[in-house]
């Protein structure tokens, strides 16, 4: 089996994110980090080829930084690294981005393809479904267990309601959620060996791809503006009235 995981480089999680004032995008001149939702992914994919053979390859969007991610992907135990990095692409939007990444994938010899079910920079979560009609195959998302039989593969999904199990004929694009496993951490071997294993670095147009990032991309941002402070709110003191005032106030919010 030869698993896909989609992974991405992101401004530590941990600090306060920064849009840079002139270009509206996110700074990304600080600490950098594999995105956590991603080391499920990753793990998750690790996990199914120990158990079925094959092998994993990572595919990554980004700038060059981005190559320490895929690196510490590898140092977990991935066998290839893809990253593409292209000015053009910069500031793209999710749509563009599913576009590179599904050509990328195209590209791999794939059972399934794993992702996060989004990026803690972005949080569109609508990459992994375009991936999936992209490469017009099923998409089985917020997958909090996965097993695969055959060709077979069945996941629980997350719901607000409940869980889900789901079925999927490979192959499949499929989005794991926080909880589906324990992320390994990179052994010293894996690390130094990591610098040996196979890393593409494809540019837009060795994907056969035009018309992607700049102007062509869907959406840009033209402006920003602080969120307003929270106002004061009111305080009711009971003096036999608070009841009736507090059921007006809902009324007129419209909430009752």
């Amino acid at each position: 089996m030869n698993v896909v995981v989609c992974i991405k480089q992101v401004p530590d999680p941990n600090s306060p994110g920064q849009l840079d004032p002139s270009t509206h995008l996110l700074k990304r001149d600080g600490e950098l980090v594999l995105d956590p939702g991603d080391e499920f992914g990753v793990e998750a994919g690790l996990q199914l080829v120990e158990k079925h053979g094959g092998q994993v390859t990572v595919v990554s969007m980004g700038p060059e930084r981005g190559l320490d991610a895929v690196r510490k992907a590898l140092a977990m135990g991935a066998a290839k690294g893809v990253l593409i990095s292209d000015d053009s692409l910069r500031g793209s939007d999710a749509l563009t981005t599913a576009k590179v990444l599904a050509a990328a994938i195209r590209k791999q010899d794939f059972d399934v393809v794993i992702t996060a079910t989004e990026s803690t920079d972005g949080y569109t979560g609508v990459v992994p479904q375009m991936i999936a009609g992209l490469l017009d195959i099923p998409a089985v998302t917020f997958a909090k267990s996965v097993s695969v039989e055959g060709d077979k593969l069945t996941a629980q999904r997350q719901t607000e309601t409940g869980i889900e199990v789901v079925e999927a004929t490979l192959p499949v694009v499929l989005s794991v959620t926080a909880g589906v496993n324990e992320p390994r951490y990179p052994s010293l071997k894996g690390i130094m060996g990591a610098k040996q294993k196979p890393l593409d670095r494809p540019g837009p147009a060795d994907l056969n791809l035009e018309d992607v990032g700049g102007a062509s991309t869907g959406q840009r941002i033209t402006a920003i503006d602080s969120a307003p402070e929270r106002a004061a709110g009111e305080i009711i003191k009971d003096e036999g009235e608070a009841a009736k005032r507090i059921v007006d106030f809902l009324a007129d919010k419209k909430v009752i």
